[in-house]
């Protein structure tokens, strides 16, 4: 079954086209990369698959899991049930600064409890421990009573990421989740998507300027341009000629292998290499 189905979906913002006829299908268990200029409608494609906005005009549909989240411009009547399978991370990691890292994880479970606890932050011992085990999945269980101003960006993203596990999402939607990070923090949360992704199925579309690690990290990559689906195919196939042509007169935003900077990762001597996603992208770009 297809995680996520979207026919003939358009929007516009006044006279601006954002989306003009897309068409895509994304099997359950995926990692694929959304791709394109700014501006291309990437942003306004995932607010629509998370069900945040309403495409125009009668011909459009979005499913979620084979059940209509919105259909001919109206959300479906099991709408709110599929937002809650549909995680969402941004750029920015909309964390509550000054609250500890584990009370912002535990709001992923406030569509699950009454809103008075919610409300008050009255959280069990067991939805505290299911909290720290989220942390533990993302690598920061450590900072997990820290106040959430203390962590760097990287940990704020993962501490985000965190806060989808415990919303028990089934598809995990990523806007330009490693925009504002550094290589060696962006390769970290991109471990852990994609070991999310491979070790518990979860379907996860990530748009990325960085088109590097779409090319390491996600098998399948979507492109897009003026609002159109215009490349939808193997990672491996994308030659940066294909990718300067698509990006045009934007190609200034395009970061492309030798464009992305790699750090000294300041392990202690003697201490053993990087797996193979954390190794130079340099290194693992396709042939």
């Amino acid at each position: 079954m297809p995680a996520i189905v979207v026919e003939k979906l358009s929007k516009h913002f006044g006279k601006k086209c954002a989306l003009d006829g897309v068409g895509l299908s994304i099997e359950e268990g995926e990692m694929v990369a959304l791709i394109g200029a700014s501006g291309s409608g990437k942003s306004t494609l995932m607010r629509h698959i998370a069900g945040l906005e309403r495409g125009d005009g009668d011909a459009s549909v979005v499913r979620i899991f084979d059940e209509i989240q919105q259909k001919g411009g109206r959300l479906g009547s099991n709408v709110r049930s599929l937002r809650g399978k549909t995680g969402v991370i941004f750029q920015q990691f909309n964390l509550v600064h000054r609250l500890p890292v584990v009370i912002n994880v535990l709001t992923g479970i406030l569509g699950r409890i009454p809103g008075w606890r919610g409300t008050c932050g009255l959280f069990t011992t067991e939805e505290k421990r299911q909290a720290i085990k989220a942390l533990s999945r993302v690598g920061i269980a450590d900072l997990a009573w820290q106040r959430a101003s203390t962590l760097s960006g990287g940990q704020q993203q993962r501490a985000a990421i965190a806060r989808t596990l415990l919303q028990r999402s089934k598809i995990l939607l990523a806007d330009e989740p490693i925009a504002s990070l550094d290589p060696a923090s962006a390769r970290r949360v991109m471990d852990v998507l994609a070991d999310i992704n491979q070790s518990e199925k979860i379907t996860i579309l990530v748009s990325l300027h960085q088109v590097e690690y779409a090319r390491v990290y996600c098998p399948r990559t979507i492109a897009l341009r003026d609002g159109q689906v215009v490349y939808d195919g193997p990672s491996k196939a994308l030659s940066n000629e294909f990718l300067t042509e698509l990006y045009g007169s934007a190609s200034e935003e395009l970061v492309l292998p030798g464009d992305i900077p790699v750090q000294d990762d300041h392990r202690p001597a003697g201490a053993p290499a990087r797996e193979k996603s954390e190794a130079r992208l340099g290194d693992l770009a396709p042939a």
